[in-house]
Parts: C-alpha cells; structure tokens; sequence
C-alpha cells in the first residue's frame, strides 16, 4: 500500500509538469493610450537593445549609435530638438556633448533602470503605439535625471522622447 501512494504521488507530479502546453490569456493590467488597450509585459530583447544603444552612446561610438535608429524614427529630446534618423540624433547628442563640456559637464550618466512593456491589441486595431515593444528607462546625469521611453521594433528604435528633472536622490 505505501508503494502504491508513491508510485500514484509519482504520478500526479509527472503528469502535472507536463502540461506545458496549457493556453493561459496573457495578463494585462491598466490602460493605455487607445480604447480597449491594456498593458503588458515586453520582452528582455527589447530591454537588452537599449541597453546596447547606451553602451555605444557612452562609449561615444556615433557609428554603432546611429545602427540602433531606424530611418523616420520620431526622436525627441527633452528641450523640445527633433530628429528622424541617426545622423540628426548623432549631430544633436554630440553638440550637446560638446556644449557641456565647455560648461564644465563631464557628460556622464548612470542607468538606473529599465523595463519593456507593451500595450494589447484589440481585434480588429492598426494602432501606431502596437508596433514593437516601449522600454522605459532612467538615468541619472551629472546635469539631472533623464526619463526615456524607446519604441522597439525589430531591433531598432523607432521612436524616442526624452523629459528631464533634478537629480534624484539615492
């Protein structure tokens, strides 16, 4: 008899791990900016391209900076500077570089944090705010503190704004 209860506890913990294939509805939570939109979780891979971004941003390499902005992209900076592609973001970060340094800024930053979310799509909706993923993510620099949301598709940066605040503290 206790064989039995072994083998049968056996048994409901094998068959319980192999149902992988369960179909779960995915979670959402809040509400984004069109009808029916709610939120979810994005991917790392979303995460790990701003990430890499960065690493080339502080590295000050223009080249592999421009590969992650895809031509048309909607970038924005917080004091209102647009660009749409890599070269205008290059010329724009690299003068304000520039600028800063002559003021006295070293230019540095650190990443604080990132996450990938994206919004649900209803049946039947095309909206803008679907294609990819949005990372946001926050940096302190040694002239403030930097809020950032990247659009993610297909490994490039479609769309960016940036807002500016004090420097937060620890």
């Amino acid at each position: 008899m206790k064989n039995f209860i072994y083998v049968f506890s056996l048994f409901l913990i094998v068959s319980s791990c192999g149902q992988a294939d369960c179909q779960c509805e995915a979670e959402t939570n809040g509400f984004a900016p069109n009808e029916g939109q709610t939120v979810m979780m994005g991917s790392q891979a979303s995460v790990d391209v701003v990430v890499a971004m960065d690493k080339a941003w502080a590295a000050r390499d223009y080249d592999a900076l421009k590969s992650f902005i895809a031509d048309e992209a909607v970038l924005q900076f917080e004091n209102g500077q647009k660009a749409a592609n890599g070269d205008e973001f290059v010329a724009i970060i690299d003068k304000q570089y520039q600028e800063g340094l002559a003021e006295g800024n070293s230019g540095e930053w650190k990443f604080r944090y990132a996450f990938s979310i994206k919004p649900s799509k209803p049946e039947g909706t095309d909206h803008a705010n679907n294609r990819g993923e949005w990372v946001n993510a926050g940096f302190d620099g040694s002239d403030g503190s930097y809020n950032e949301w990247y659009q993610v598709e297909d490994g490039k940066i479609i769309s960016w704004s940036q807002t500016k605040g004090d420097i937060s503290i620890d």
